[in-house]
């Protein structure tokens, strides 16, 4: 695997995806009568944030994407703003990283949601992550800021 040359510079890529940070919804499982089968349906909100992650990425890199075989580390920072009814001092420390956000979502279906929505788009498959970091933090503005780079 990772047959590139050693001489090329690694791939980065990094965007932003605007918008208060949303974790994967899990699947909705149910009897369909009409076809005597089990049926999964993604809940429209994962959707539709899977699809705003992919239009992000592709506004700023096109068709760019990693080689089916490179390795990728994947490092994701989602920011929160300070609820609204808190303190000004409480604020100030969340601000400064003093109190973090450990609340919903949770980091790992963070990751889900990003990386699910990157596949095929960014890389051929995300078994390619073989390194992922999610940091969750309070911000003035909430966003979801992604780094992809190759690992060489």
């Amino acid at each position: 695997m990772n047959s590139q040359n050693n001489n090329e510079e690694p791939k980065l890529f990094t965007f932003t995806v605007p918008g208060k940070p949303q974790g994967k919804a899990r699947a909705r499982t149910f009897y369909n009568s009409r076809s005597d089968k089990m049926s999964s349906v993604t809940p429209e909100k994962t959707v539709l944030y899977e699809n705003l992650i992919k239009t992000c990425f592709q506004q700023k890199y096109g068709q760019k994407r990693f080689s089916d075989d490179a390795y990728v580390v994947a490092n994701i920072l989602a920011y929160f703003e300070p609820p609204k009814s808190i303190s000004k001092k409480k604020r100030a420390e969340m601000l400064e990283g003093k109190i973090w956000p450990a609340k919903k979502p949770d980091s790992d279906n963070i990751a889900k949601v990003v990386l699910d929505a990157l596949n095929g788009i960014a890389y051929h498959d995300d078994t390619q992550i073989i390194k992922l970091s999610v940091t969750k933090a309070y911000k003035e503005e909430a966003y979801l800021s992604v780094t992809l780079m190759e690992l060489k």
